[in-house]
């Protein structure tokens, strides 16, 4: 099947309140065109050098779609960051909160913030440990902010080979989410569960998330 059957025809199977964000890594801006065209709202990328090429190549095409950072976020591509995604769902600390949050009131942009929750206490991915006394000091440092609006919390789990294995990290991450919602933190608005990915989102989607990221599922494998 073409990229956009692959696309429509998931997004036929998924519940509509979920939302299906495309990564883009790797991708050519043709097939970015092509599954926006079909109707995809929300795309991601993992770089921002990769952000910056996609978009200008893409031109006003590009915006025609919200632009997700799905990857970390390194001090120094803050600023690139800000002037081409609109989520940033890599949020992890208090430090980088307050760095992203300067830098966006520099150019009077209000930024959507997702706390990363390494949700598998792995050393080798970024994200902050799920402990509710360390995700609830983040959220209400985010809360405080002018330029950043906490919307969400985002998990990738383990990659793991049997999808029910990484159950419990998305449940560990839901039950996150419901005690950050039930903060009721001013300035926030928690809406969203970033959870699943092209092996894993029927899982993640069972486990109460309403954003799931694909990527080989709608357009192949990678190059």
């Amino acid at each position: 099947m073409s990229i956009s059957e692959n696309f429509l025809k998931v997004r036929k199977e998924v519940p509509e309140e979920v939302t299906i964000l495309l990564a883009c890594k790797t991708r050519t801006p043709d097939e970015v065109a092509e599954v926006i065209a079909a109707g995809a709202t929300d795309l991601g990328n993992n770089y921002v050098q990769e952000a910056e090429e996609m978009v200008e190549a893409m031109g006003d095409t590009a915006f025609q779609a919200r632009w997700h950072m799905i990857g970390p976020l390194q001090k120094n591509k803050i600023n690139k960051a800000l002037r081409l995604v609109d989520v940033i769902q890599t949020v992890h600390s208090v430090k980088q909160a307050e760095a992203i949050d300067l830098r966006a009131s520099r150019i009077d942009k209000v930024v959507s913030a997702f706390i990363e929750i390494n949700s598998g206490r792995e050393s080798n991915k970024s994200g902050i440990d799920p402990d509710f006394e360390e995700v609830k000091r983040l959220a209400g440092k985010i809360s405080e902010c002018n330029n950043l609006k906490l919307e969400g919390l985002m998990t990738m789990g383990p990659f793991l080979d049997d999808p029910e294995e990484i159950r419990p990290y998305f449940r560990i991450t839901r039950d996150l989410y419901d005690q950050v919602r039930n903060l009721n933190l001013p300035g926030a608005d928690l809406k969203y569960l970033s959870m699943g990915m092209t092996d894993s989102y029927r899982v993640a989607i069972e486990e109460g998330s309403n954003m799931i990221r694909l990527g080989t599922g709608i357009f192949g494998p990678r190059a």
